[in-house]
């Protein structure tokens, strides 16, 4: 059974997550202070972390700030704001994804799923390393190399890094994207795609301004450029 680790101070809210997610056969417990998050994920060791945007102590973003570096699995945040700029930014932090409050426990549930799915072993058969000039990739690993160092990616960027590299040369739509990686529709306006790209190209040296690794195809997605990477 995965184990979840649910932040939120909301008691009433973290008895009715906590619920519904050990019905659905997960393991859940919950911290309700931010300050105690760190110690509790070292021993509870979580496969996934749900991690509300406002606590008492350490805020949802500088919780994330302080495990990221140490913890390899999906963060869903959680966040009663509207706002694009506080989504972006629990991103930019390393969140895998987000879910606007009041919480809805099946779109809850869809999206741990999701996560959790992404993390599985890639089936036998399949390329598991690929390598265009500098850039090695190893999936069972889930690293990334540049010039022989380590990329730090999270998650989700080197699910979207995968799935470009591997359609190199070719093409591959938003709305292939979101349905693949981030494991739901895309809207229309949902812009995590771009933002996840937008930290590719800053963490594997490309020209954010004018991209000659990981282009934009305006109008349609992206394009992995497989002669990129000799420089």
């Amino acid at each position: 059974m995965s184990k979840v680790l649910l932040v939120e101070d909301d008691v009433r809210l973290a008895e009715l997550v906590q619920g519904y997610l050990i019905q659905h056969g997960f393991v859940v417990e919950v911290q309700g202070n931010g300050n105690e998050v760190a110690a509790h994920c070292q021993r509870f060791r979580p496969d996934l972390i749900i991690l509300d945007l406002m606590l008492p102590g350490l805020d949802g973003f500088g919780v994330c700030r302080q495990i990221r570096p140490g913890f390899a699995g999906p963060i869903l945040m959680l966040t009663a704001r509207q706002s694009d700029i506080d989504q972006v930014l629990g991103l930019e932090l390393g969140a895998d994804d987000y879910v606007i409050k009041p919480v809805e426990p099946r779109v809850l549930l869809a999206r741990i799923h999701a996560l959790l799915r992404r993390r599985q072993a890639a089936e036998p058969g399949q390329t598991h390393e690929l390598s265009f000039g500098q850039l090695q990739l190893k999936r069972r690993a889930r690293e990334a190399f540049l010039a022989g160092e380590r990329v730090d990616l999270t998650s989700y960027e080197f699910d979207l890094l995968w799935m470009l590299a591997a359609h190199a040369g070719q093409t591959v739509r938003r709305e292939e994207i979101h349905q693949q990686v981030i494991g739901r529709p895309y809207d229309g306006l949902d812009r995590t795609v771009d933002v996840r790209v937008s930290h590719l190209r800053k963490k594997l040296n490309d020209n954010t301004e004018t991209p000659f690794r990981i282009k934009t195809v305006w109008g349609k997605g992206y394009l992995f450029v497989a002669d990129a990477w000799s420089v």
